[in-house]
């Protein structure tokens, strides 16, 4: 039996789900992710955030801190839509990406583990239908 034709269009992860699909509370896994020294490096060097909190041991523990601070940013990047399954099920009815805030309730120091995880909170039906998510940041259990 002939294999069918190749058609990059039907490479894909899953069908596409669109914005009626989508149901508050449902949650879309990323994976874990631990917070090294290489990540704090490259972190710096991209943001060009040179705050001895982020690098100086010395600083950090003078300043009450057990280890080395990661960047804020560094830490809410770890929950970025395209780092888990959300853009791939929602495929191609994602347009853009149009807002973020965050509030960083616990400091991520070097060593740690994250489990992040979005959340759907809002779902808001209009001439742009927009879906609100929460990305949540677990720590590795003892932190």
């Amino acid at each position: 039996m002939a294999e069918p034709e190749f058609s990059p269009k039907e490479h894909r992860f899953a069908t596409s789900r669109y914005f009626d699909d989508l149901g508050v509370g449902e949650r879309f896994y990323i994976p874990s992710r631990t917070m090294t020294e290489a990540l704090f490096a490259a972190f710096q060097l991209a943001s060009g955030d040179n705050h001895p909190i982020h690098y100086d041991r010395v600083y950090c523990r003078a300043h009450g801190h057990r280890d080395l601070l990661a960047h804020g940013l560094l830490v809410t990047a770890q929950a970025a839509a395209g780092a888990g399954l959300f853009p791939h099920v929602i495929g191609d009815s994602l347009i853009a990406f149009l807002e973020q805030s965050s509030r960083f309730l616990k400091p991520v120091y070097v060593g740690d583990t994250l489990y992040p995880m979005l959340t759907i909170t809002e779902l808001r039906p209009g001439a742009h239908d927009r879906c609100h998510r929460d990305a949540g940041h677990h720590p590795q259990p003892g932190q």
